[in-house]
């Protein structure tokens, strides 16, 4: 017998993400609203009517699962592309099989991962292929398609969104891959717990984590029973048993801001660190900051919701863990700004009287007159244009029950003195 020619069982040499794979949405953990039961792909793939589609997501969540357990299910022709590896040579070879397939009846699936990879040129020769039904074309992506994919292949396929795995999804992965893989291993149930803490809802890079520990620890397969303390000496750094949705996540959120709210930016970095290292979610970090620029700043740097939008931009472009001095940079930025909450008191005071005052009406002046009728009822008469009087006029725009509330009050913080200033410019103006 040739060698070339026997069939080798390659399955020892799989790792254990691609052994854990699931072939079914049965076996398949999380994104339940994505592949919950009365889910649209759940349908397509049960009735095997498939339309073109893109899974967005970050790394390890299931995208090219999904793919995959459409081309076990589906009695299409399926084939699948990287387009980090494969060039026009290879799609225009599957673009002349999806056509033969066509002309004898057969549906064609095309599978492509990390699609926004391709250039406009490379992504614009799907059209006509996706348009005429030659080819059904699944993409998988971790950018957000609205920027990364072109508009017009977008418009015909239908985007599904997939999140980071919860931490209860990832354990459940992981006691799974122990009972299938490992049945004669036994674990610390905290190992689960850090693992899960550490590998931000990757569920790949949770399950390759366990396979280091493992093979690390257990050598020649003689060690039945794996410890905490060795997980973190694996880790090489102690471990943070941090509950991302328990009472030590918001304790130390809470210190964060507090933190920055009294300009201590070294308390800020290190409860930044705390959450970063203990693996928080740093886009929900970022989205705090993002908060905080506007309730605790607001108008006394309005640059802090530039640098804190910029923040969580920079976390979606790298991720973790370069984006760590991403988020760095912005805490100590907000941390030094001159602090006020006179947009967040300004809003709370309005948004109260708004809900008081929710049938007034809105004064005739400040009405669009779209109608004969409108004209006729008086909307828009009295109107001042107010680029016709410098910018400003003595016309009232609040309902007469408000007529003179005052709900934004800057302080004499940072920006917020210049902008008392020109407040005061303006009530002069109007008298005059």
């Amino acid at each position: 017998m040739n060698l070339f020619d026997m069939d080798i069982d390659d399955s020892q040499f799989k790792p254990l993400a691609d052994k854990m794979r699931p072939k079914t949405l049965d076996d398949f953990v999380g994104q339940e609203e994505v592949v919950g039961k009365d889910s649209s792909i759940r349908k397509m793939i049960d009735s095997d009517q498939i339309s073109s589609m893109i899974f967005w997501g970050p790394p390890g969540v299931g995208k090219t699962t999904l793919a995959k357990i459409i081309a076990e299910k589906t009695q299409s022709s399926f084939h699948e592309l990287s387009a980090v590896t494969s060039g026009v040579k290879e799609v225009k070879e599957i673009f002349e099989i999806a056509k033969y397939n066509k002309s004898m009846g057969k549906k064609t699936i095309l599978f492509v991962d990390e699609i926004h990879r391709f250039n406009k040129a490379q992504q614009d020769a799907f059209l006509p292929y996706v348009e005429n039904g030659t080819i059904i074309l699944i993409g998988a992506t971790t950018e957000n398609p609205s920027f990364e994919v072109n508009s017009a292949l977008l418009s015909r396929t239908k985007v599904y969104v997939l999140h980071s795995l919860s931490k209860e999804n990832i354990v459940t992965i992981l006691k799974r891959a122990m009972e299938r893989v490992y049945p004669t291993t036994s674990i610390d149930e905290d190992c689960f717990e850090i693992i899960a803490n550490i590998c931000n809802g990757d569920a790949r890079n949770a399950l390759n984590t366990l396979e280091n520990f493992i093979n690390t620890v257990t050598g020649k397969g003689k060690k039945k029973k794996l410890t905490k303390k060795e997980l973190e000496s694996v880790l090489q750094k102690k471990t943070f048993l941090y509950d991302k949705n328990g009472e030590e996540h918001y304790n130390l959120i809470s210190a964060l801001h507090k933190s920055m709210r009294n300009s201590d930016p070294d308390a800020a970095l290190y409860y930044l660190a705390r959450m970063l290292e203990a693996g928080e979610d740093p886009k929900y970090v970022a989205r705090r900051l993002v908060r905080f620029a506007s309730e605790d700043i607001g108008m006394a740097n309005a640059n802090a919701l530039v640098q804190a939008v910029s923040a969580y931009q920079a976390v979606t472009f790298i991720g973790i863990p370069e984006c760590n001095v991403n988020l760095a940079q912005a805490v100590v930025y907000l941390s030094v700004s001159p602090k006020s909450n006179a947009l967040y008191v300004g809003y709370d005071a309005a948004a109260s009287d708004a809900i008081k005052t929710a049938n007034e009406p809105v004064p005739l002046h400040l009405r669009n007159a779209e109608t004969k009728l409108d004209s006729e009822l008086g909307y828009g008469k009295g109107y001042k244009y107010a680029h016709n009087y410098g910018g400003i006029t003595d016309m009232q725009c609040l309902p007469d029950s408000l007529k003179n509330k005052k709900y934004y009050v800057p302080t004499n913080h940072g920006n917020e003195k210049s902008v008392q200033e020109i407040l005061k410019q303006n009530e002069q103006r109007k008298k005059k």
